[in-house]
């Protein structure tokens, strides 16, 4: 069940063709993505949630999983070389890194929001607040990537 919801999600992700965007785009491209794709599918963070509980016993044995996986960072790759090249971005960047500080900023904030929200009196699923974590988590992403 969860090797096909990572074939879902890294599907969706091929459509972006970020290959064919300016690097910096492409990676905003990939952070809005990542976060409205957790918005509306929580299911895939409820499964990640359960596979993480088991210690991945099952992901650990999927060749398929890695798989389904390499497209997406080989594609990142070549997105961080290219703005390496241009001087956008600064040089080694590891792809894996990067992409679970995207994931994991989406998703920490996302699977803790009523929790935080308790704790800090705010509506952190309010329409203005997703659109200022979404600002927040580009804004930090690409100053990280930026020269």
């Amino acid at each position: 069940m969860l090797e096909q919801a990572y074939r879902d999600i890294r599907e969706q992700e091929a459509q972006l063709h970020l290959l064919d965007l300016e690097p910096a785009t492409a990676v905003r491209r990939l952070i809005e993505f990542t976060w409205n794709y957790y918005l509306a599918h929580p299911e895939f963070m409820t499964l990640l949630n359960s596979a993480n509980l088991h210690k991945a016993r099952h992901l650990a044995e999927s060749k398929r999983a890695r798989e389904l996986n390499s497209p997406l960072i080989e594609t990142l790759a070549g997105v961080l070389e290219r703005g390496r090249r241009d001087g956008s971005f600064r040089g080694g960047v590891d792809p894996v890194q990067l992409y679970v500080s995207i994931a994991g900023m989406a998703y920490f904030y996302l699977s803790n929001s009523y929790t935080l929200s308790a704790i800090f009196g705010r509506d952190l699923l309010a329409p203005k607040a997703r659109s200022e974590r979404l600002s927040h988590m580009t804004e930090v992403i690409l100053g990280y990537l930026s020269r």
